[in-house]
């Protein structure tokens, strides 16, 4: 985490945009290999094709991103209509394909965009702040007074207890990264990207234990032993990205 915290200051958007496409690059490629285990090939070519998709934002044109994306969609199904096998399973197959590249590099693309903003690195360190605070608070609360069950059908473990102890536990990180680093912020935005960023972080978490549980895995990967994946790593910053880049550029007054 330091190297990943000093990476993320020094390094310019192009380098950081890098970064980003290494994680988007094996997020895909544990997304596919849990949803389309039969199909690897298709997989590790729309893996990379997706997670080179976060360059676009550094295109001339405002509209490359969505090109980009409209590109991905185009070609990925003239693969599954020329590369036909079982017709029962082909739109299925292709959905999860495109499914892929709104889930991760789309959402996760966020990051770089947030990069190139003023304060920039401290809207990043903002979001890791909340999210880990979030989810620290939420642990501790949940295993100490976690009663009530939160969405048992999806992730049996966690609270209604714990959710709330990690909301304000989000609240209390953003405040802290006031005082530290983020000056620019009032604690009207402290208060309010903390409760926006926490409670879809936590909806991220639940949504990417719903695939892991809809394709029968325990963990989206192995990369971190013991710990998962890289989508179990980042599952609540892909629905915290995007919301706190909106955030930045429409409600942000610093």
């Amino acid at each position: 985490m330091p190297l990943l915290i000093l990476f993320t200051r020094n390094a310019t958007p192009f380098q950081f945009s890098l970064l980003v496409f290494l994680l988007a690059l094996l997020g895909l490629d544990e997304f596919y290999r849990m949803a389309l285990p039969m199909r690897r090939g298709e997989g590790m070519l729309a893996a990379l094709a997706g997670a080179a998709s976060v360059f676009a934002v550094f295109a001339p044109h405002p509209m490359a991103p969505v090109m980009a994306l409209t590109l991905l969609v185009l070609a990925f199904c003239l693969i599954a209509l020329f590369r036909l096998q079982d017709i029962r399973q082909a739109a299925g197959d292709a959905a999860l394909i495109l499914m892929g590249f709104l889930y991760v590099p789309l959402l996760l693309g966020h990051l770089v965009m947030i990069r190139s903003l003023p304060h920039g690195v401290s809207w990043l360190f903002l979001i890791m702040v909340i999210v880990m605070a979030g989810d620290s608070a939420a642990y501790y609360v949940g295993s100490s007074i976690g009663r009530t069950k939160l969405y048992p059908a999806v992730s049996p473990k966690k609270s209604i207890e714990g959710s709330l102890g990690g909301l304000a536990g989000s609240v209390g990180g953003a405040l802290v990264s006031r005082a530290l680093f983020f000056p620019e912020l009032t604690v009207a935005d402290c208060v309010a990207t903390a409760l926006l960023l926490g409670i879809l972080g936590q909806l991220g978490d639940l949504f990417e234990s719903l695939i892991k549980r809809s394709c029968g895995v325990k963990d989206s990967g192995v990369i971190f032993p013991g710990h998962g994946g890289i989508l179990d790593r980042l599952d609540s910053i892909l629905f915290a990205a995007p919301a706190a880049y909106y955030y930045a550029i429409f409600l942000f007054r610093g």
